[in-house]
């Protein structure tokens, strides 16, 4: 079975728009969505009903610290930037959206796999998994072969190795992984919405844990216009210039 996995769409209509596009092509039959599906960009209630309607089908989603914060439950944690567009995002949403929202798992778990959108080590801290160390931190206390996350905005591949301890793989886009079930493994499939490795293109990986492959994927969108949609709606500038930026 081919299992999309995108996080950290931060209400990026195109960019969603473009990666499930992509993914149908690629034949994915399931759908996990790793928390941030709000917060930065113009498009808030289009992008929840979206995964929403994702999750009606059995799509797997989980809560993002911006999904926390919309709901007003981490007020203050934020920079100036994100912040501000979290207040506007509650303006945007309904009382269905925030629902949704407020209905999603810090964890979910489904045929090995556990799915979070910060570390497993902490998922209520939403810390971030940056380095091997803190993948292995993770992996530790998930208890499962893989751990598929996000948060970071950037692609990224941990295992354990024969030591024991966790290495890191750079994935390259359109090239299956083989992720081998004797090892443990935690994927940071990048974000959907606002990558910020320098390039603008949107992230999502697809997994074939029958097969033990994982290919992770960039698609290109059409960020002007979700750049635009965010200078009309008023908030910063500079969540604007970094699609285009890719930072």
């Amino acid at each position: 079975m081919k299992l999309a996995l995108l996080a950290d769409v931060h209400a990026n209509l195109e960019a969603l728009t473009a990666c499930l596009e992509d993914a149908g092509t690629r034949g994915a039959e399931a759908y996990a969505f790793l928390g941030d599906l709000v917060g930065y960009g113009a498009d808030p209630a289009a992008v929840v009903d979206a995964v929403a309607a994702h999750a009606e089908r059995g799509a797997i989603v989980v809560r993002g610290n911006h999904d926390e914060a919309v709901l007003e439950e981490r007020s203050g944690a934020m920079n100036v930037e994100a912040e501000e567009a979290i207040r506007w995002t509650r303006s945007q949403l309904g009382d269905r959206h925030r629902a949704f929202l407020a209905s999603l798992p810090l964890v979910a778990r489904q045929s090995g796999a556990l799915f979070v959108h910060g570390s497993a080590a902490r998922p209520e801290d939403y810390a971030y998994v940056y380095d091997a160390a803190r993948a292995a931190e993770s992996l530790a206390a998930a208890g499962a072969t893989y751990v598929f996350s996000g948060h970071v905005h950037e692609q990224a591949l941990y295992y354990t190795a024969a030591s024991g301890r966790a290495a890191a793989f750079r994935p390259a886009p359109g090239v299956p992984v083989r992720v081998s079930p004797h090892r443990r493994w935690l994927a940071i499939v990048g974000s959907t919405g606002q990558p910020r490795d320098g390039y603008r293109a949107a992230c999502y990986a697809i997994a074939e844990l029958d097969r033990a492959l994982l290919t992770f994927f960039r698609v290109p969108y059409d960020w002007m216009t979700a750049a635009a949609k965010i200078r009309a709606a008023g908030l910063p500038e500079g969540l604007a210039r970094r699609l285009g930026n890719g930072e």
